[in-house]
């Protein structure tokens, strides 16, 4: 709690630094839910949030996403490689056909040994770039990653472990530095953060204020000339706090809060702020921690049983029907969600049934620790959410849960320790929002081969029938079998569950009247270039 107070303290007295320069030009201040602004080295932290706008607004990937339209699912669309594909020889290997004229912010070229000197930064633990934390969230967000060598100045090629048709969707998560930042700064990390460091993007970190803001300036130079930013500056604040974050925009502190407080929408609404939402690929979860020493949650019939005893249908009241009922990783219409023995909904009875097959009674109720956050990227409400789910599970289902709560980033982390990890204080499950956009994410949370601490499957969840859809769809070409295998596949998440799926949420965002072209795409991101005022 008192860090919670501390950053939104610390929020509101950079506020009044950053209203006054507003007068002047056109100047976009956001509130993010991050109780600390995001790492700025190139790969920031705090989740998606972080790359949401501390990623890809300043630093680029070989590949990009298409945020262009809220009409569909976001694809991919060239980046800092103009096209790709895959050796017809070998097909590990990818090629890459860098851009040529593009400069970081600093002026220096980007290409093929710019490439080579930040993938060493993730995925080559001596080389003297290498930094730590940004390379255990790439190496998590690319496992398939193997090698990769220069071609010629403008042609890179990664081979991956093995054959995987969706590899440039874990290529869009590795982002490029200029290595004359690193250089700038001493070669020490935390002192090439403050400089600040150099990306490709629409926008350029101008000031970094440690845990208060960070400014963002148009990039004039810009290589894709018809992605130009429409305003001059950015202001990103930390406010984790969603009645602090509308208080800021009612006062008219800031333009953008991201999650407004359900409560407080239709009043927003009345006073004129736009409200936006729409679906996109997300999943709020439980991550069930089934690997650990006599773990209450290894037995499927208990990660079913929980799975019926959670009243979705009251927690999407609770948040003004800004979410949707969740009832396995991709929505039910989703056209891969496929079709599962089980189908969850709130049954106590079907609930119970289980518990007691799995040796869980009146006499011997089920209970357990679940580490949750009070904010972070994706987690909307999660103090109300999971004091709701605490007292749905308990009316319904006697099962009793208590919660550690820790710090976003902490609970990050712990997403990627080995299941008996004292840094988990003994938590069966994690309360950590996920994307849902792809294969390549589905492959990187739930493939075997992706065990934690080396991968996302935190769970180390090991389904026999997953892993050969899994495996049949990587091989594929044609469209069909890939969407056959994905629908096989997604069965076994369903009917066989690492996860308690509680809610799909919607994106909820509030915004000042004056914020014109804003696209809410189907993603986790979005186009800051596109926003005007």
């Amino acid at each position: 709690m008192r860090k919670t107070l501390l950053a939104t303290a610390v929020s509101l007295a950079a506020l009044s630094l950053a209203a006054a320069p507003a007068l002047a030009q056109k100047t976009l201040r956001i509130a993010m839910t991050a109780s600390d602004i995001p790492t700025t080295t190139g790969l920031p932290n705090n989740g998606f949030e972080g790359m949401r706008f501390l990623g890809y607004p300043v630093f680029e990937g070989l590949a990009l996403w298409d945020l262009s339209s809220a009409d569909k699912l976001a694809g991919l669309r060239p980046g800092l490689a103009e096209s790709w594909e895959q050796d017809k020889a070998d097909p590990k290997v990818w090629i890459f056909h860098l851009r040529q004229g593009v400069t970081f912010h600093d002026g220096t070229p980007f290409n093929a040994d710019a490439v080579i000197w930040n993938l060493d930064r993730y995925f080559k633990s001596d080389s003297p770039q290498f930094e730590p934390p940004a390379a255990g969230i790439t190496r998590a967000r690319a496992p398939l990653t193997d090698s990769y060598r220069k071609i010629d100045d403008h042609t890179v090629a990664i081979t991956t472990k093995r054959p995987a048709s969706y590899f440039p969707y874990m290529v869009v998560y590795i982002l490029f530095t200029s290595p004359a930042s690193f250089e700038a700064g001493g070669k020490d990390w935390a002192k090439v953060a403050l400089l600040p460091p150099a990306g490709t993007g629409p926008f350029k970190i101008t000031k970094v204020v440690p845990r208060q803001s960070v400014e963002l300036a148009k990039n004039d130079d810009y290589w894709d000339k018809a992605g130009m930013a429409h305003v001059d500056k950015v202001v990103l604040l930390p406010m984790p706090e969603s009645n602090t974050r509308m208080a800021a925009l009612r006062s008219g502190q800031v333009d953008w809060i991201e999650v407004p407080p359900p409560d407080g929408i239709p009043s927003l609404k009345q006073a004129g702020f736009k409200i936006t939402t729409g679906s996109y690929p997300h999943v709020w979860p439980w991550f069930f921690n089934m690997g650990a020493k006599n773990s209450p949650v290894a037995d499927v019939r208990v990660r079913q049983a929980l799975n019926y005893c959670i009243d979705r249908d009251g927690i999407v009241s609770l948040l003004a029907g800004t979410a949707e009922p969740s009832v396995g990783w991709l929505k039910p219409s989703d056209p891969n969600f496929g079709n599962p023995v089980n189908h969850y909904k709130l049954d106590p009875a079907k609930g119970k049934a289980l518990l007691a097959e799995a040796g869980y009674t009146a006499a011997k109720p089920l209970s357990f620790k679940a580490m949750i956050s009070p904010s972070g990227s994706g987690q909307m409400l999660p103090m109300p959410m999971n004091e709701f789910i605490q007292q749905s599970l308990k009316e319904n289902c006697n099962v009793d849960v208590s919660y550690d709560v820790v710090e976003w980033n902490t609970l990050l982390t712990a997403g990627r320790f080995a299941p008996d990890n004292p840094g988990l204080n003994g938590a069966s499950a994690l309360n950590i929002s996920s994307p849902s956009s792809d294969v390549a994410v589905m492959a990187r949370y739930f493939s075997s081969a992706n065990f934690a601490p080396n991968g996302f499957n935190f769970e180390q969840w090991k389904d026999d029938a997953f892993d050969a859809a899994l495996a049949k769809l990587e091989a594929a070409t044609d469209p069909a079998e890939i969407q056959a295998a994905t629908r096989t596949a997604h069965e076994r998440l369903v009917d066989n569950p690492p996860w308690l799926y509680i809610v799909h949420d919607l994106n909820p965002r509030a915004m000042s009247p004056k914020i014109t072209n804003f696209v809410s795409p189907q993603s986790w991101f979005v186009d800051l270039a596109r926003v005007g005022m």
